[in-house]
């Protein structure tokens, strides 16, 4: 919990300085490429949040990130500051709260979409379009295929979830019979 609210903090700090400068786009880009970055590599994570990882390797290992993604003098700045500050361990978090802050920023809010199998392009388009309606902001929908939900959909958009699966409407008719509402 103290780690989310702190790697906010940063993200906030560095969304106002991408925004001052013009560039949130561009900072956009490279903080996501720092998070893909950490993501396919666990160990390079790994040795940013060991306590028994030396500093100055940690400087080292920011070093690599700011050459691999090629960011901007800011940036590379406030990687250094995060090292310096030993708040490194928080950068996939940070790079999450300024995607979030970004999002906010375009009127954009993430929807997780699961069916039981993959939509075709077309039922992809049909949803996001519907969940925009609901929320009155544009969607970035992410679908993920989940054979136990056995039919139907579930959204997940922000701390909403809408379940139309028949996994939760066979989970209701049993409880239903359970309490014995159904005779």
């Amino acid at each position: 919990m103290i780690s989310t609210v702190l790697a906010r903090r940063y993200a906030k700090a560095l969304f106002a300085v991408a925004k001052e400068e013009d560039s949130l786009e561009t900072y956009n880009k490279a903080i996501q490429a720092i998070g893909t970055l950490l993501a396919e590599n666990p160990d390079v994570e790994s040795a940013l949040e060991s306590p028994v990882v030396p500093p100055d390797i940690k400087e080292e290992i920011a070093e690599y990130i700011i050459k691999a993604v090629q960011v901007e003098e800011s940036l590379a700045n406030f990687l250094r500051l995060l090292v310096e500050r030993r708040r490194i361990q928080h950068l996939r978090i940070i790079a999450e709260s300024f995607q979030e802050l970004m999002d906010e920023e375009m009127g954009v809010i993430r929807a997780r979409v699961v069916t039981a199998v993959p939509l075709p392009a077309e039922l992809k388009k049909k949803v996001a379009e519907v969940l925009s309606e609901v929320t009155g902001k544009t969607v970035a929908l992410v679908t993920e295929e989940d054979p136990t939900i056995i039919g139907g959909v579930v959204a997940h958009v922000g701390d909403m979830v809408w379940d139309g699966s028949i996994r939760s409407q066979l989970q209701g008719f049993k409880e239903s019979i359970g309490r014995g509402e159904i005779g």
